[in-house]
């Protein structure tokens, strides 16, 4: 997975997808752990994607779709 700051990943649970903005990367070719802000309360956290986790490039904030 590479991804950018701006990219949002969606992680699919058992009650519904969650979302989180990746705010910063760790590793400059975009490779996880990202540091992201959890769409639903704002926690920041550093997450590493787990086999439910798909991204979805160019929608965050100053990125065009």
């Amino acid at each position: 997975m590479k991804a950018e700051v701006g990219d949002i990943l969606v992680t699919e649970g058992p009650d519904r997808p969650r979302g989180c903005l990746i705010i910063a990367l760790q590793r400059d070719d975009g490779a996880p752990p990202y540091v992201v802000r959890w769409l639903a309360d704002g926690h920041i956290a550093l997450v590493y994607p787990g086999p439910y986790t798909r991204l979805v490039h160019g929608i965050g904030p100053g990125r065009a779709p």
